[in-house]
């Protein structure tokens, strides 16, 4: 992201710096289980164990306080009411879109009266018996992955793939986060929606994370879904590339045009 960025929505402008001031999704240092933050630091003294444990709990609570503010801050700016989560919902779960909402999630997930994060993609994608042998093996080289597959009761299902005996798909397994586009990186377990008009229909953030080939066809069908809406909801891109036009004169598209222009919504913010 550039240092310096901004967004609108409505009447609603808000600055995003380097530093991911605003309520501004900023993700915060976090560890690889989901719904908690750290960060901490270690102090070297002979009582060295007690203390590094003190700090690192007053740590987790500033993090965890913080995170609060900034979400706050973020509903206070687009005027959510008390009791009516924030609903943040990624389109695309290629590489880029899944760790960017695993991180939000990460993040923020803990906060769940105050937040909702959930992520689309299409359903039907089946994985290969040699990509389902590789997340097993990925699985149980990792003991935390495994032990939390365990307590979900979802472990038997990859045994089951790796002896080829079920199928397994790219939204289930990323409901356990794993990215096929990614299966040596476990993400945290993603809230996943395979039909497009059930995620983006209420949604008051929407991120982006499609490539910019399939950005136009896929926000042209949910500009169908929000003809109803009274307000809109920000966009944020995270999508490369641009698209060449040729009309009135040469030209290039960007993603947030494409955006703009299958949605015919006012202005989204394109990182």
């Amino acid at each position: 992201m550039d240092d310096n960025m901004s967004y609108a929505n409505g009447h609603h402008t808000a600055n995003m710096n380097g530093n991911g001031h605003l309520a501004s999704l900023k993700v915060s240092k976090s560890s690889s289980n989901c719904g908690s933050t750290t960060n901490t630091a270690t102090l070297k003294s002979s009582n060295s164990t007690n203390k590094t444990s003190n700090v690192s709990t007053n740590s987790n609570r500033k993090t965890m306080q913080s995170a609060e503010e900034r979400l706050s801050e973020i509903r206070n700016l687009i005027e959510k009411a008390d009791g009516d989560p924030l609903r943040i919902v990624g389109i695309g779960a290629g590489a880029w879109g899944s760790v960017f909402i695993a991180m939000l999630q990460d993040a923020y997930g803990h906060l769940r009266d105050k937040v909702q994060i959930r992520i689309w993609r299409r359903s039907g994608k089946a994985i290969d018996k040699e990509a389902a042998e590789h997340l097993f093996e990925v699985i149980n080289g990792r003991e935390d992955v495994l032990r939390r597959l365990i307590r979900k009761c979802a472990y038997l299902k990859y045994v089951e793939g790796r002896l080829g005996d079920r199928i397994l798909y790219a939204d289930e397994i990323l409901r356990d986060g794993f990215c096929i586009n990614m299966p040596d990186t476990p993400l945290c377990p993603l809230k996943v929606v395979t039909n497009l008009q059930e995620a983006v229909w209420d949604a008051d953030i929407v991120i982006n994370g499609l490539p910019s080939t399939e950005t136009r066809p896929v926000f042209e069908e949910i500009g169908k879904y929000w003809r109803e809406r009274r307000t809109m909801p920000i966009i944020i891109s995270l999508a490369k590339g641009v698209e060449a036009a040729l009309s009135p004169q040469p030209h290039i598209v960007t993603p947030t045009q494409m955006i703009q222009d299958a949605s015919k919504y006012l202005l989204s913010y394109e990182c």
